[in-house]
Formats: C-alpha cells, structure tokens, sequence
C-alpha cells in the first residue's frame, strides 16, 4: 500500500520553482480595507489571533520535541519567517481548496488513513512521521491529518485536471487552475505578510508546504523523508 501511495506523491505533488519559472504570476494586492485581519479570502477573515496560535501551535510543538534550549533555538532558526510562511500556507490552503472544489474534487476519510498509514510506514512510526513532518513543514502534530488532507486534495486535482505534473505543460495547468481560483476568492493578504501571488516562482515556495516541493529529481529521498 505504501508503495502506491509514494508513486501517487512522486507524479502529483507541485515540482520545484526552477522546473516552472515560465508559469505567470497572477497577483491580488492587500487592499488594508480590514482591520485585525491577516488575510480576507473568499470574504472570510484569518484574523492576526488565529495566526498566532498557529504560529504558537508550531512553537509549542517544537518545543516539546526538544531536549534542551539549544535545541529549541536551532529549530527556531531553522523555521525562521514563520509567521509569514504560516499565514501564505492557510491562504494558499483555501485556495487549493477552490480549485478542487471546482473540479469536482473531495476527499474521503479513508483516503487520509491510508495515505497516513503508508507514511508512517515509510517513517517507522507515526511518532516519526509526526518528528518529520514538524521538521521539514513545520506541521505541528494535531495538524498532521488536515496536512494529509491538502496533500492527496493536490494529488486529486491534478488528475481532473489531466495534468502530469512531471512535464511544464501540466504544471502550467495547474497553476493555472490555482491562479482562477485565487482570482474567484479576491485573496487580500494584509501588506505586513507580504504580497499574495499565486506563483511556484513567488515567495511561496517559502512557506514549505508539504505539496509545495521537488519530488522528480530525488525520488528515493522523498520516500526517506516524507
């Protein structure tokens, strides 16, 4: 079963900026119209509270999976610009989400478990894959599933959208399909974090984000790793 789901991973997931600096970027500027938001998508605020304690989620974990302040220090070091990166990867979340829903695409419950069950298989565990996926994304643990979930929602879209993400032209389409629906939710990101471009050659890229990488290059690293 793992085996499926790593080759599922390796010939869906979003390839790296440099395989698709052609894609253009598609921009919505901050309006700053809303006040106490970090972002307004779809009319929908992410107030600066809920990306506190997404931010403080990350914090708090890596804190409780460190032996010492040296080694909260470093990991702090390792996941610096968090808060922007945080904020980037809720929004752009929403907008993979408007993508696929558009599309016709869902995910099911089971879906998440065995594509979990597979990691952690992969991982050596599910305290391993939780350890990885903190390390590398800066996912905290009870986020994990809702991660899983954006993860196989990427996967599902590019197959309705017959896009093989391993060639330009599938990319383009997939971006593109990012980029309509950023444009249909009127994304407003607060000019403090930034400005929001839907783009893998943007600042994006940052934000780590589990389906945001390069898996054609380095198969067999991805599957150590993941």
């Amino acid at each position: 079963m793992h085996r499926r789901t790593s080759s599922r991973r390796r010939t869906a997931l979003i390839l790296s900026a440099t395989a698709i600096a052609a894609v253009p970027a598609l921009t919505a500027c901050g309006s700053g119209a809303h006040p106490g938001a970090a972002a307004v998508v779809g009319g929908q605020r992410i107030t600066v509270s809920q990306l506190e304690t997404r931010v403080n989620e990350v914090r708090d974990a890596q804190q409780a999976a460190t032996t010492d302040s040296a080694q909260y220090e470093q990991a702090i070091a390792k996941s610096g610009g968090l808060t922007r990166n945080t904020l980037h990867t809720m929004v752009l979340d929403r907008v993979l989400h408007r993508a696929a829903t558009d599309q016709g695409v869902g995910v099911t419950r089971k879906e998440m478990q065995d594509m979990r069950a597979g990691l952690e298989q992969q991982a050596g565990g599910s305290k391993q894959l939780e350890s990885a996926w903190l390390s590398q994304y800066s996912v905290p643990p009870k986020r994990l599933t809702e991660s899983l979930r954006t993860e196989i929602e990427a996967q599902k879209l590019a197959t309705a959208l017959g896009a093989d993400m391993q060639t330009q032209e599938g990319q383009s389409v997939f971006w593109k399909a990012l980029g309509t629906a950023s444009k249909e939710l009127n994304v407003d990101l607060n000019p403090r974090y930034g400005a929001w471009k839907v783009s893998p050659t943007s600042r994006l890229v940052d934000a780590k984000t589990p389906w945001i990488k390069q898996v054609t290059e380095q198969p067999a690293a991805t599957q150590q790793t993941a």
